[in-house]
């Protein structure tokens, strides 16, 4: 039986750029942790050692920051798409180029009711992501963008439910109709083509997750994560389909009566692990 190489990829990983754009006396900073990747026909540099085709891991993070630069940073799709498109003109072996980022808000600190033009503090509403994929050059070029939000911390301290699930001999979570809902959300959405105010829309589908996160009552997680999604599909036909990734995060009531005290719906403790995990996928039929 033969032995053969297989699917392969390599880049510089984690990439720490911060961007000043300091045209002005208001400053504004991006904040980034860039991730690239390479693959294509690498077989040389596996099988015989042979670099000649491979564009070395230190040129990739010489260029994330040599662009930054050039070209600023403005929306982080428009970014990984330059620095896709960069490599893919650059390192003829490589078939398609893949970019990660991820970007650490950050927002003004206000002095006397205004935003100050060149100090700011870190912003706390998740960490923004994006994942460029360009694969193939000029007519056969084809570009594919997903973008998201990754640590949203949510909770809800009423208006959610678990009850009616499956028991079983083991079973002992006893059903509730009035509980906190807590959780870290991963979302990321797949754009269906590249025709996008990124910025605009990003925004604009963080602000509909929380809303409808807020609004829904819930009856599970589930129920939750699927009505969020399905508002982000009908308000943004930009959009091909969203996924989600939630831990439930758990609070338990405490027992106060040892201490004659009586706790309805008051005092939690919070637990970190272990915890279920529900992921889901929105998408269009």
């Amino acid at each position: 039986m033969a032995i053969t190489l297989g699917p392969n990829q390599y880049g510089k990983a984690e990439n720490r750029l911060v961007r000043i754009h300091r045209d002005t006396a208001r400053h504004s900073i991006r904040d980034l942790n860039v991730s690239s990747a390479l693959r294509g026909r690498f077989d040389a540099a596996h099988v015989h050692g042979d670099q000649r085709d491979v564009l070395p891991t230190d040129t990739q993070k010489n260029t994330v920051f040599a662009l930054a630069k050039q070209v600023g940073v403005g929306a982080l799709e428009e970014y990984g798409t330059v620095l896709a498109d960069h490599f893919l003109a650059h390192a003829p072996a490589a078939d398609g180029a893949r970019i990660s980022i991820e970007e650490y808000g950050w927002e003004r600190i206000p002095v006397d009711g205004a935003g100050h033009d060149h100090s700011f503090v870190r912003a706390g509403q998740g960490i923004r992501t994006t994942v460029v994929d360009v694969e193939g050059r000029g007519a056969d070029r084809r570009a594919t963008v997903t973008s998201g939000i990754r640590d949203l911390t949510l909770l809800k301290s009423t208006g959610s439910e678990f009850a009616g699930f499956l028991v079983d001999e083991y079973t002992t979570l006893a059903e509730t109709h009035d509980r906190i809902l807590a959780t870290s959300l991963v979302a990321t959405w797949r754009y269906a083509h590249t025709d996008v105010d990124w910025d605009k829309t990003h925004g604009a589908v963080v602000a509909l997750l929380l809303q409808r996160f807020a609004e829904i009552h819930s009856l599970a997680l589930q129920q939750t994560l699927y009505g969020m999604g399905t508002a982000v599909l009908e308000a943004h036909d930009e959009i091909a389909e969203i996924s989600f990734s939630a831990p439930n995060k758990h609070h338990f009531l405490v027992d106060l009566s040892p201490f004659g005290m009586e706790n309805p719906g008051e005092v939690f403790v919070a637990a970190d692990r272990p915890y279920g995990l529900i992921e889901a996928t929105v998408t269009r039929d």
